[in-house]
């Protein structure tokens, strides 16, 4: 079982994911920062070219969606609910009243709820948390798990070191991370974590050996040849600008982390679950420890740049061995993922089409304030260290001869030698005929010639496998580890 879901976690974990069937759960999510984090692109096409996109909204309202989930609650909808977390929720609004933050725990007492569903009776879950929002998660942990069974493990603290102090507060430099099991019979593989004692500890013990000292003999005490039992602070340090593994991806955790949580809390074979899975550390850890895993995040930035990670990694074949799910199969599907109407993933429809169409090596445009027409940029190679530039604009609906002219303007105010429209709507006449109008280009390395702006429908991508055919030569995406296939990405979604 090897999975990627796109979409909403909690409408995935209660309909895809059966009742105590994930050994280990891994999440990451939000920590109720009140910022929006973004991606950053490899530096594709020269130094005036360094690309950000929006990777996920950690700000909350008290919306609709907080509405509906804080009824669902405290009514006790379908019986999901422990009284417990009923009582708390109910507390938290009269304490913090119908807020943001009240919003955001709404959001993770819902999830956290069939996250305790879905593990086995053997099954670990590890939060991972920041001091903004931890002492109230601490609270729906308990009210989830420990009435139900459950037991508090660990607080574990992350350090790390890291640039800059504030002038008036100590240096903020850890995490918290929760620990919990569904049971009191769980999973924890000590010997897979221990660690190497340090040089003094030693060469204390080398003196031991036949001492007895008040009638205590010290030669009986021995250092545990796989080293010493871990604590709950664990210094490992956050990726290096350097690193080969940094994707530019703005909470990405160290690989090192996920290594030690997935060996203590499961075994080869076992199901590892990450429902927000952002670019992918979990799943690629499990991957690499021969676990079967569980990827869920809302947003297809994350699900695009978790298929390239896996396939720089391990090679394209790996991907053949998973199911992606949660992709839009038909029109239709793509219609209802333009038509979404949360803000926080409010541009998902662009950002699947352009990632799609240029099978994941796209940069999704999405600087503050309009556009300008341009929803993607993608650099193709020319000739050796040399690139040009082709600028995507997706639409839904709307589309006409006016906006081919408009983006043949567009073209030339950003220097870009080719433009693609990717429309959800078959073009009309009148559209193909203004295309035409802007004539050809003569590929230099391909010796042929590619008009300079082509019309791409939805329905061709989803049902012809119509993708962009240009050489690249530089990913948008910065990759991990380097398999054996570096091969463009060609996965049929």
């Amino acid at each position: 079982m090897k999975t990627l879901y796109y979409g909403d976690n909690l409408e995935i974990l209660r309909n895809k994911i059966p009742d105590a069937s994930v050994d280990l759960c891994y999440i990451d999510p939000p920590f109720n920062s009140k910022r929006s984090y973004f991606q950053i692109y490899n530096n594709i096409g020269g130094s005036e070219d360094k690309a950000q996109a929006q990777a996920f909204v950690d700000t909350w309202s008290w919306d609709t969606q907080a509405i509906e989930g804080f009824e669902e609650i405290t009514t006790n909808a379908n019986g999901r609910f422990t009284r417990q977390a009923i009582e708390l929720i109910k507390g938290l609004e009269i304490i913090l009243k119908k807020g943001p933050l009240l919003a955001y725990l709404v959001h993770m007492t819902l999830r956290v709820t069939e996250i305790f569903r879905v593990l086995k009776p053997t099954g670990s879950f590890y939060l991972h948390c920041d001091p903004t929002a931890s002492h109230y998660l601490k609270l729906v942990l308990d009210a989830v798990f420990c009435s139900q069974g459950g037991e508090f493990r660990n607080e574990i603290v992350w350090c790390y070191r890291g640039a800059g102090y504030p002038k008036k507060d100590f240096g903020r430099r850890h995490d918290i991370i929760f620990r919990y099991s569904k049971t009191q019979e769980t999973t924890f593989n000590l010997d897979d974590i221990r660690e190497p004692y340090a040089e003094t500890t030693q060469s204390r013990f080398k003196h031991y050996i036949g001492n007895v000292r008040d009638g205590v003999d010290y030669g009986t005490q021995k250092l545990n040849p796989l080293g010493r039992h871990p604590d709950d602070w664990w210094e490992i340090q956050p990726i290096a600008p350097s690193a080969k593994e940094r994707m530019g991806y703005p909470t990405q955790k160290p690989e090192a982390l996920l290594t030690k949580i997935i060996k203590a809390s499961s075994n080869p074979g076992d199901v590892v679950l990450d429902a927000y899975c952002g670019c992918g550390t979990t799943v690629a850890v499990a991957e690499r420890l021969n676990r079967q895993w569980i990827g869920i995040d809302i947003t297809y930035h994350s699900i695009s740049l978790i298929l390239k990670r896996l396939a720089d990694a391990y090679g394209e074949q790996v991907l053949q061995s998973l199911v992606v799910d949660g992709i839009p199969q038909d029109v239709e599907a793509a219609r209802a993922l333009a038509n979404r109407e949360d803000d926080r993933v409010r541009k998902e429809f662009e950002k699947w089409a352009v990632l799609t169409y240029t099978n994941n090596r796209g940069a999704i445009n999405e600087k503050k304030g309009a556009d300008k027409g341009v929803d993607g940029v993608v650099y193709f190679a020319i000739g050796p260290g040399k690139t040009e530039r082709m600028i995507i604009q997706v639409k839904s609906g709307g589309a006409n001869r006016g906006t081919i002219a408009t983006l043949k303007g567009d073209m030339q105010r950003e220097k870009a030698e080719l433009a693609a429209l990717i429309t959800l709507d078959e073009p009309t006449r009148p559209m193909i005929e203004e295309a035409k109008t802007a004539g050809l280009y003569a590929h230099p390395i391909m010796e042929r010639n590619y008009d300079r702006i082509r019309i791409v429908t939805v329905r061709e991508m989803i049902e012809e496998g119509a993708r962009l055919d240009l050489p690249l030569s530089y990913d948008a995406v910065k990759p991990g580890k380097k398999g054996s296939d570096d091969s463009q990405l060609s996965l049929k979604l």
